[in-house]
């Protein structure tokens, strides 16, 4: 049977080669009928795919339960390390705060001649520390407790409010010779 002219209802001469692929010029299909039932199983077989792709459009809502349960037991484990370690460095910059009080306790006092037991004001050793640091601008902690009035040859002592903050992460060792 010839080729069916362009005038059959429903039927394309161009629409074979869209159906059933580039390799139809090659085959020799004999009648219509076979070409219509090709072009009907490839609706079918696609229209079940399009199925089965809606059905897995997305996660339940169990899938994502399990992601949000597994996130949450990671932020409790995680969570309390990282306040322990902010803790932490918060005690080591308080100990160099002292480290460098001492520093410019002494090298004020050799600078202005004062001997064992003189006090010097905050305004005083501050003056040898690094300009514009937390430090320099108030004679504060890092927790905002003043250093207050020094003594030449004597060592700094951690403020008890800064101690009493930290004691959790920085046990008395830890401040050692700065400690209580």
């Amino acid at each position: 049977m010839p080729w069916p002219s362009p005038r059959v209802k429903g039927f394309v001469r161009g629409s074979v080669f869209r159906v059933i692929g580039i390799n139809a010029a090659h085959k020799s299909l004999t009648s219509r009928s076979e070409i219509v039932e090709r072009s009907q199983t490839n609706k079918e077989s696609n229209s079940m795919l399009n199925a089965i792709n809606k059905r897995r459009g997305g996660f339940t809502l169990v899938e994502i339960m399990i992601v949000v349960a597994i996130i949450a037991l990671l932020a409790a484990i995680a969570v309390p390390g990282f306040l322990r370690a902010r803790k932490r460095s918060q005690a080591s910059r308080i100990l160099n705060d002292l480290r460098m009080i001492d520093s410019a306790v002494d090298q004020y006092a050799i600078e202005t001649n004062r001997k064992t037991g003189d006090t010097v004001n905050t305004a005083d050793w501050t003056g040898y520390l690094k300009k514009n640091s937390l430090l320099y601008n108030g004679g504060k902690s890092l927790l905002g407790t003043a250093y207050g009035v020094q003594t030449v040859d004597t060592i700094p002592q951690v403020p008890p409010a800064d101690y009493t903050v930290l004691s959790d992460v920085a046990a008395t060792g830890f401040w050692s010779p700065y400690g209580p």
